[in-house]
């Protein structure tokens, strides 16, 4: 029993050192603890011309140092007069690089996902979170500077035909290129002393994407917060706005609110 304390509060000091890591928006290069499960409940909307909203449920689970996988669930009112249920995705991260030193690290990791959506394919904009069938593969780089957070991706999404005989026509994007920034500060504690202490993070993330042959692209800056309890429960709050854009998406002025609990060294 001393020995599991001992690895819980390891992991936690752990977990607190980086924890202006876990971008609101964006992965970064860094995994999960090996044996760790991560359970997520999102919500993430517009207001104009009407509120409509999307609901996510998401597990994570730490394979290994080098590994870890994602699945989620969407539901949402997009597409409909009610909410229902639109798919599901998968996605993995691998590192591949890790330069580690006392409050510092540079690491790398390529990550693929791939989606299964029914729903309309009515924007120009190809995202796999409820909106599109596809699959999209990238790597990023996170730099750890004691209490800042760098990090950058870059990725490539292909777009497949929906479920329920909703097709891509000519005149839509097949493919895209996404593109990330991002940047965490850990703001408080100022002085760290044991796990329970609840940290706060500040971010902004820039996030891009661009349909190659059609024109079309968007470059949005999404400010957050997010609150850490006892290393293991954590809140994000994010509003998204466009410096540019001249595609048509759900994404755009769109808020996020996300509850995040984790499970140690199981």
């Amino acid at each position: 029993m001393k020995k599991l304390i001992l690895a819980i509060g390891l992991m936690a000091l752990a977990c607190s050192s980086f924890s202006q890591e876990l971008y609101v928006n964006t992965e970064p290069a860094s995994n999960m603890a090996t044996g760790s499960l991560g359970l997520r409940l999102e919500n993430q909307g517009f207001f104009k011309p009407d509120y409509k909203n999307r609901t996510s449920f998401e597990a994570m689970y730490g394979v290994s140092r080098h590994l870890m996988v994602h699945g989620s669930l969407y539901a949402s009112d997009y597409y409909s007069n009610g909410q229902h249920f639109e798919g599901g995705s998968v996605y993995a991260k691998y590192r591949f690089l890790s330069i580690d030193t006392v409050q510092k690290h540079f690491r790398g990791a390529f990550f693929a996902k791939v989606s299964s959506i029914n729903n309309p394919i009515v924007n120009q904009e190809i995202t796999l979170e409820g909106d599109n069938s596809g699959l999209q593969s990238g790597v990023v780089f996170t730099q750890l500077l004691h209490k800042l957070a760098l990090s950058g991706s870059a990725s490539y999404l292909r777009a497949f035909d929906n479920r329920g005989g909703y097709d891509l026509t000519p005149l839509q994007a097949h493919n895209a290129v996404a593109y990330t920034l991002s940047a965490g500060y850990l703001l408080f504690p100022k002085n760290y002393r044991d796990y329970q202490q609840t940290n706060v993070n500040l971010y902004a993330e820039l996030l891009g994407k661009t349909n190659p042959g059609h024109g079309q692209s968007y470059l949005d800056i999404a400010p957050a917060v997010q609150l850490i309890f006892n290393s293991v429960c954590r809140l994000d709050l994010s509003y998204r706005t466009p410096i540019y854009n001249d595609m048509t998406r759900n994404s755009k002025n769109m808020y996020l609110i996300r509850l995040e609990y984790n499970f140690f060294n199981l």
